[in-house]
Protein backbone atom coordinates (compact mmCIF):
# COMPACT_ATOMS: atom_id res chain seq x y z
CA UNK A 1 0.00 0.00 0.00
CA UNK A 2 1.02 3.58 -0.68
CA UNK A 3 -0.26 6.47 1.42
CA UNK A 4 -1.27 9.49 -0.67
CA UNK A 5 -2.29 12.62 1.24
CA UNK A 6 -3.15 10.46 4.24
CA UNK A 7 -5.19 7.88 2.32
CA UNK A 8 -3.97 4.29 1.80
CA UNK A 9 -4.12 3.29 -1.87
CA UNK A 10 -3.22 0.04 -3.62
CA UNK A 11 -0.93 1.64 -6.22
CA UNK A 12 2.37 -0.12 -5.51
CA UNK A 13 4.23 -0.48 -8.80
CA UNK A 14 2.26 2.28 -10.53
CA UNK A 15 4.06 5.11 -12.29
CA UNK A 16 3.84 8.56 -10.67
CA UNK A 17 3.11 10.41 -13.92
CA UNK A 18 0.32 7.96 -14.82
CA UNK A 19 -1.17 8.20 -11.32
CA UNK A 20 -1.21 11.99 -11.45
CA UNK A 21 -2.88 12.00 -14.87
CA UNK A 22 -5.49 9.40 -13.85
CA UNK A 23 -6.21 11.36 -10.67
CA UNK A 24 -6.75 14.61 -12.57
CA UNK A 25 -3.73 16.49 -11.25
CA UNK A 26 -2.09 19.06 -13.50
CA UNK A 27 1.71 18.73 -13.03
CA UNK A 28 2.35 22.44 -13.58
CA UNK A 29 0.18 23.26 -10.55
CA UNK A 30 1.48 20.74 -8.02
CA UNK A 31 4.50 19.63 -6.02
CA UNK A 32 4.98 15.96 -5.19
CA UNK A 33 6.85 14.72 -2.15
CA UNK A 34 7.64 11.04 -1.63
CA UNK A 35 9.02 9.95 1.73
CA UNK A 36 9.78 13.58 2.64
CA UNK A 37 11.74 14.21 -0.59
CA UNK A 38 10.48 16.68 -3.19
CA UNK A 39 10.39 15.02 -6.60
CA UNK A 40 11.55 17.10 -9.59
CA UNK A 41 8.73 17.43 -12.14
CA UNK A 42 10.96 16.25 -14.98
CA UNK A 43 11.41 12.87 -13.25
CA UNK A 44 7.70 12.05 -12.66
CA UNK A 45 7.70 9.57 -15.57
CA UNK A 46 10.70 7.75 -14.07
CA UNK A 47 9.20 7.22 -10.59
CA UNK A 48 7.41 4.01 -9.59
CA UNK A 49 5.66 3.70 -6.24
CA UNK A 50 7.05 1.21 -3.73
CA UNK A 51 5.12 -0.51 -0.96
CA UNK A 52 5.11 1.73 2.09
CA UNK A 53 5.77 4.99 0.25
CA UNK A 54 4.26 8.10 1.80
CA UNK A 55 3.24 10.59 -0.89
CA UNK A 56 2.04 14.15 -0.52
CA UNK A 57 0.60 16.00 -3.50
CA UNK A 58 0.33 19.73 -2.86
CA UNK A 59 -1.71 21.90 -5.22
CA UNK A 60 -1.15 25.62 -5.68
CA UNK A 61 -4.24 27.77 -5.33
CA UNK A 62 -4.68 31.24 -6.74
CA UNK A 63 -6.21 33.95 -4.69
CA UNK A 64 -5.98 37.49 -3.52
CA UNK A 65 -6.35 39.70 -0.53
CA UNK A 66 -9.69 39.96 1.22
Amino acid sequence: MVTVNGKALDITGQNLAAFLEESGYKPVRIVVEINEEIIPRETYADITFNDGDCVEVVSFMGGGAL
